[in-house]
């Protein structure tokens, strides 16, 4: 199965579109841009929404659901934000088909025409706040803190399975504070979240830090992100947090009579992640043989494979290690037992590693004899032999190595494609040879981030909270640096 996949040193983006095929995780939909998220990609994205939907919980929020519809004139009172999503958005004009009585075949009812044109959810603020509108009146009100798991659809001219598709899964949270400091720390908090479920659930370093003007949500006052470096040194944008001040308030009237009896306009956050975690995790962790897939994320962290001539051998080995596999099951451990007949254990094994399950137990008739079986690890590919009285102990001990194991290699692989510059040709050079994230002094001019951008495709990925900008000039204009930001080509 391995043999098919494209090497990731000969074509990147075929070795990503291979994976994901030869994965099963998701497959091209019927409509252009469209995907079918299949069971084992749909269980990844399980996993990563329990663990986010747990931490938001925890914090106070709550979720619920709005309309997939949002009229058309919702989207023209927030003229910003709806100008960054202008040309994405899918329109609704008719609600009824009928049959070409010339033809016999279907065509829109031109008799259906709806009065407002509806489009179809590209994010929820605005029907978000129409809502608010309704629901708040009082300080006392305040905070609402609720989360949306939910689809959204964005007609993208170029598409990509997971990282950038037509419609895909995420969520999206929605504050409304009475306050702004209230309002950013929610938004800061909501960040630091991200930041956990990255790094300690998919073992995926990132960079935190605030939007440049220009890279900025549509609609916000300050967008924070984190950023993530691919296997290809591209950047990943993987999660955004906003604080949107008062301009939805403004936009949708939503005021609130405060403590003191005055009236003032409701501050609020938005913020999300999406299925392209996903896309992320099989570029920052995946080899020429399939996925790498951290412990925590897996739909299967153990397969034992019984290698036996006969199905009676098969019986009488799963009967020897029934004791074992109960003793996963009950620590809360993932385990399948792959004892399906006439697949031969290559076979297997080639499967299991092309969907980067982290642990394979092999175990036959001469293993038992021996007292032993085999464990292989599919972060390192090393095998191990380990006595049956100690495997439980082992398996325990292995799931946190190679959680551990695989953030450590995705965050030497990213400190190590760092590079801090002084000169714009030194920054050309290495954009060229597509080097990873370049650290460099900006003037904050927005003029100067769009001649680079259009110089050397690399943009502003983040401008990092911890700033170093002593003796520091822009490596474009040469003007003293008034920020220090880091740039990168990404997807």
């Amino acid at each position: 199965m391995s043999k098919k996949v494209t090497p990731k040193s000969i074509d990147h983006s075929k070795w990503y579109t291979d994976i994901i095929l030869k994965a099963e995780l998701a497959d091209y939909g019927p409509v252009k841009g469209t995907m079918v998220i299949k069971p084992y990609g749909y269980s990844i994205w399980t996993l990563i929404k329990e663990s986010i939907d747990l931490k938001l919980k925890k914090t106070g929020h709550s979720n619920a659901y709005f309309p997939l519809f949002i009229p058309k004139s919702f989207l023209s009172k927030e003229a910003e934000h709806v100008e960054g999503f202008a040309k994405e958005c899918a329109v609704i004009t008719h609600h009824r088909l009928k049959t070409d009585p010339n033809s016999n075949d279907l065509i829109v009812d031109p008799d259906s025409k709806l009065e407002e044109e509806v489009i179809v959810r590209p994010t929820s603020e605005t029907v978000i706040w129409s809502m608010y509108k309704k629901w708040i009146q009082s300080y006392r009100d305040l905070p609402i803190l609720l989360n949306q798991w939910a689809n959204v659809v964005r007609w993208e001219m170029r598409t990509r399975l997971f990282l950038r598709t037509t419609e895909f899964l995420w969520q999206e949270g929605h504050t409304a504070h009475s306050n702004e400091i209230e309002a950013k720390k929610e938004a800061i908090d909501i960040l630091n979240l991200y930041k956990d479920v990255s790094e300690n659930i998919m073992a995926i370093p990132v960079l935190t830090g605030i939007k440049s003007e220009a890279e900025k949500f549509a609609g916000a006052e300050i967008t924070y992100c984190i950023e993530s470096m691919m296997g290809d040194k591209k950047a990943l944008q993987a999660g955004t947090s906003h604080y949107l001040g008062q301009n939805f308030a403004k936009a949708f009237d939503v005021k609130f009579q405060t403590k003191n009896n005055k009236e003032d306009y409701v501050y609020a956050t938005s913020w999300g992640v999406s299925t392209r975690l996903i896309g992320s995790a099989i570029m920052v962790h995946g080899d020429d043989k399939g996925l790498r897939l951290p412990p925590k994320i897996a739909p299967h962290q153990i397969v034992i494979i019984p290698i036996g001539k006969s199905d009676d051998d098969i019986k009488k080995i799963l009967n020897f290690f029934n004791e074992h596999i109960k003793n996963f099951k009950d620590s809360g451990l993932r385990v399948l037992i792959d004892d399906r007949e006439d697949l031969s254990p290559g076979f297997k094994f080639n499967e299991w590693e092309m969907k980067g399950v982290p642990i394979r137990i092999e175990v036959g008739f001469r293993d038992l004899n021996n007292d032993q079986v085999t464990i292989a690890r599919r972060d390192t590919n090393k095998k191990e032999i380990v006595s049956i009285s100690k495997v439980n102990e082992r398996i325990h001990n292995l799931i946190d190595e190679i959680q551990i194991s695989l953030f450590e290699q995705a965050l030497d692989f990213m400190n190590s494609n760092i590079f801090e510059v002084n000169s714009y040709e030194e920054f050309k050079k290495l954009m060229s040879e597509n080097k990873g994230f370049i650290k460099c002094g900006w003037d904050g001019n927005s003029k100067t981030e769009l001649i680079i951008k259009e110089e050397t495709k690399a943009t502003i990925r983040c401008i990092p909270f911890e700033q170093n900008i002593k003796n520091k000039k822009c490596i474009f204009s040469g003007k003293p640096a008034k920020f220090e930001v880091i740039f990168a080509k990404s997807y």
